[in-house]
């Protein structure tokens, strides 16, 4: 696929962007969470409890003025892409909620697209999230080519959208502290049976999942954002040692989930004398409960408890460099990792 988006001589292409999916107001989190977990219905203190969290960050009993900030903030980023590519529609679907991706690929085909470039919103690749991703856009898209792009952890603008919002933040805490203060780059945790092979890959899994033959790149990718946004601190004073990597969000799901927590490395950062940190999530580009509840409040106090002060980079929302970096991935000069397959109608 070399256009991102129009007309050619083979049908019509367009841009997919693919995102998470959350609910719109409180009395929906039971049917959310069931979507999140395959269709398992969840405890009704597991639904209060991610109904609690979801009210701290302003979701209410009915929709409000405006969409979540999951939602909010994915249309702005699909929006803004579309203006700066200037030729045609660039389509968003939600894995776990509105507008479904099979929705939206129902509406690409009633709008004669042909060919779609998927690009997923979580730029780590991984079997656990951008893996199920990419079996939704294929079970839809039926008769369509599909240009699916898997991976873009090592998006050089990526890291440099990261490095633009934590600079300031950073600078801030060193100033206010009057020290070095350390940063903590997260990324969201995923069920360890995700990322092993063989036996060990499907312990714990639903019966008749096939063991894998190959290790998942998730935590590597994730690292490997982590240090790129690192790199580009370096000109302002900022060194290898001055940076942590947890990963956050631990699920609710039985089973171990892929660590250091964000809990036990905020305990390590205080016993190394330190008085504050500044967390920037790299696996997440925009607001969400992830970052508006877990960070800003749940972390943010356990923090207060530890004795740390604790700031964090803004998220990337409405970037105008996170834009750049999905035109390269979208059009290629960003050589991103992408399956090509041709859906059997």
């Amino acid at each position: 696929m070399s256009e991102p988006t129009g007309s050619s001589e083979t049908g019509k292409s367009a841009v997919l962007l693919l995102a998470h999916g959350t609910p719109d107001m409180l009395g929906e989190m039971a049917e959310y969470l069931s979507k999140v977990t395959g269709g398992r219905a969840m405890p009704q203190e597991v639904v209060e409890e991610l109904q609690h969290r979801y009210a701290q960050i302003g979701l209410q009993e009915a929709p409000g003025l405006e969409p979540p900030p999951l939602t909010k903030w994915t249309m702005t980023q699909a929006h803004m892409l579309e203006h700066v590519l200037g030729a045609g529609k660039v389509y968003v679907g939600m894995r776990n909620w509105h507008p479904y991706i099979a929705d939206t690929v129902a509406e690409m085909r009633r709008d004669s697209v042909t060919r779609i470039k998927a690009v997923c919103l979580a730029p780590q690749n991984s079997r656990t999230s951008v893996g199920l991703y990419r079996k939704a856009v294929l079970a839809a898209a039926t008769g369509i080519e599909v240009e699916f792009v898997a991976g873009w952890a090592e998006s050089p603008l990526l890291a440099e959208a990261f490095a633009e919002k934590l600079w300031p933040v950073w600078a801030e805490a060193c100033a206010e502290s009057g020290q070095q203060v350390p940063v903590l780059f997260t990324a969201h945790s995923v069920p360890c049976r995700t990322i092993m092979t063989g036996e060990a890959s499907v312990a714990g899994a639903r019966p008749g999942t096939p063991a894998q033959d190959s290790p998942d790149p998730y935590p590597v990718e994730a690292k490997r954002t982590a240090q790129m946004v690192a790199d580009r601190m370096a000109a302002v004073g900022f060194h290898e040692k001055d940076w942590y990597f947890a990963f956050q969000s631990q699920g609710i799901s039985g089973g171990p989930w892929i660590g250091p927590t964000v809990e036990d490395t905020l305990k390590a950062i205080k016993a190394e004398g330190h008085v504050g940190v500044v967390m920037q999530p790299v696996g997440f580009l925009c607001d969400h409960v992830e970052i508006l509840y877990d960070i800003d409040i749940a972390f943010r106090q356990t923090a207060s408890e530890l004795g740390l002060k604790l700031w964090r980079a803004e998220s990337l929302n409405d970037s105008e460099v996170l834009v750049e970096a999905l035109v390269d991935v979208v059009s290629g000069k960003y050589k991103a990792t992408v399956d090509e397959v041709l859906v059997p109608a």
